[in-house]
């Protein structure tokens, strides 16, 4: 085992890792992906948010063939979020991109939703049982477009290996965290590569992935993580481009 039975326990809420921080990855804008669908729903995300020290939110709606949002429709979204929100909370709008055939013929049109301050990370995901077909090749073009590649949850595919996390590491691939993942809400596998990615310092970045307020707030409150996973979250907590 990574971690010892007898360290103390601390409940995600209270490790601190909220305080100032930044949601990297979350489905709060409402009514467009399988997340968040009401505005007042949305709302009490943001609520909640401001209460447990959040600062700074990127809204990362799904972009796929299932589901396939558009650029000018999720920017009108945004907008009514933004006129309806007068909290504390900093939003900003990207996507969450799947590697799939419409994301290829999106990077040839160029019609991408960008993350980061300066626009220039891409936040993508891939299905959690099989890699897209040339995965590292995809990931490569995206950079040629001048986008550092951001790949999310990479905890959670079940295909990858210790392999694989090493070579996407290696190239520049940043990696983010998603924080429910720590706490066991996907699995023990999902909760076992976190650990282990989080202690070889691999995550970038890390983001709740709120799809629902409840199951965040349950996560956040009730799923205790030992003192030596807690000790290593600083690593992630602020990060600056």
């Amino acid at each position: 085992m990574l971690f010892s039975f007898f360290s103390t326990k601390k409940k995600l809420v209270n490790t601190g890792i909220f305080n100032g921080a930044t949601d990297w990855h979350s489905h709060i804008l409402p009514g467009v992906d399988d997340g968040i669908q009401t505005l007042e729903d949305s709302l009490a995300v943001l609520a909640c948010y401001e209460k447990i020290g959040i600062k700074e939110v990127w809204l990362t709606p799904h972009i796929m063939e299932d589901i396939p949002n558009t650029i000018d429709d999720l920017r009108a979204r945004f907008q009514e979020l933004q006129e309806a929100y007068h909290g504390t909370v900093k939003l900003n709008l990207a996507a969450e991109n799947m590697m799939d055939n419409l994301f290829s013929e999106r990077l040839d049109s160029k019609e991408l939703l960008p993350i980061g301050p300066k626009g220039d990370h891409l936040l993508v995901e891939t299905s959690y049982y099989q890699p897209p077909i040339d995965l590292y090749g995809t990931l490569e073009r995206v950079k040629e477009l001048g986008f550092t590649p951001i790949l999310a949850h990479p905890e959670r595919y079940r295909y990858m290996s210790d392999t694989d996390y090493n070579y996407l590491y290696s190239k520049g691939v940043k990696l983010q965290m998603n924080l429910m993942s720590l706490a066991g809400v996907y699995g023990d596998s999902a909760q076992e590569k976190a650990q282990m990615l989080l202690s070889k310092g691999y995550y970038t970045f890390f983001g709740s992935d709120l799809h629902h307020l409840p199951t965040f707030q349950k996560a956040i409150n009730a799923k205790a993580l030992k003192k030596d996973i807690v000790d290593l979250l600083p690593r992630i907590q602020n990060i600056i481009f």
